[in-house]
């Protein structure tokens, strides 16, 4: 954000928190509009990594309507980027509290629980998401419950979830890579080779990919392929992780 834009962001905010009640006309505005500003801008600084900016806009946007679940759930990925999980914690629930009916909410307070080791809970009301007729795309949050339940060292079941959804949405990429990546972790590098292939015939490489079919070719002895996927992270990914573990002569 260039500083002639956050001037003017700013303005509006002083317009807002004083309701624009001048000679004009303009009537009082509800708390929900300078809070729901608030949270966007705290959004914004969040993806810049501006975070103690992210953490005074949301702390405003907290005392102007603190019965917003949508402030809540930021307020809470806010503080967990800060580390402060105490009170993330406590907005996660409150929001969760606040709009327990949405599945967007109910997604966002899934991720927390796995991120924090509540594994099971999470997995379950990732499950509740993927079923709402309300939740539009139910492949990510099977996709969820796949990742979730993957940190716990459960592949079976998500292999099952990644399935799942790409019953749903063949092709999904990030359905293909962790189920590449399971494969191999499971010592089949030929199904893993073959999940890079299906996931290259329908979307853009990224560096994740490219480092699979890597070491999915190493494992299967096919060193000139191994050193193809090698070259394209290097030359189309020459700032990703897996060009510098190439560089530093790691392979797994």
């Amino acid at each position: 954000m260039n500083s002639r834009a956050a001037k003017a962001l700013a303005l509006l905010l002083v317009c807002l928190t004083a309701a624009c009640s001048n000679n004009s006309g303009f009537k009082k505005a509800s708390p929900a509009v300078p809070a729901s500003t608030n949270m966007q801008l705290a959004i914004e600084y969040l993806r810049l990594g501006k975070l103690a900016a992210a953490r005074d806009f949301i702390e405003q946007a907290l005392k102007e309507d603190p019965s917003n679940p949508d402030v809540q759930m930021t307020a809470g990925l806010v503080y967990e980027r800060l580390t402060d999980l105490k009170r993330a914690e406590r907005a996660y629930a409150t929001g969760y509290r606040l709009g327990k009916d949405d599945p967007n909410i109910q997604n966002t307070y899934a991720g927390f629980l796995c991120r924090t080791g509540k594994a099971v809970e999470g997995e379950k009301l990732f499950v509740q998401v993927a079923r709402s007729p309300l939740y539009q795309t139910p492949e990510v949050a099977l996709i969820n419950a796949g990742v979730c339940v993957r940190s716990t060292g459960d592949l079976v079941d998500a292999e099952r979830y990644f399935n799942q959804a790409l019953a749903i949405r063949p092709n999904l990429p990030e359905a293909l890579l962790q189920l590449g990546n399971i494969e191999l972790d499971r010592g089949d590098a030929g199904q893993a080779r073959d999940s890079v292939i299906r996931y290259l015939a329908s979307n853009p490489a990224t560096s994740e990919v490219l480092w699979l079919g890597f070491r999915a070719e190493r494992k299967l002895g096919n060193a000139a392929a191994a050193a193809g996927y090698a070259r394209r992270v290097q030359a189309e990914f020459p700032n990703s992780e897996q060009a510098q573990m190439l560089r530093s002569g790691v392979d797994r």
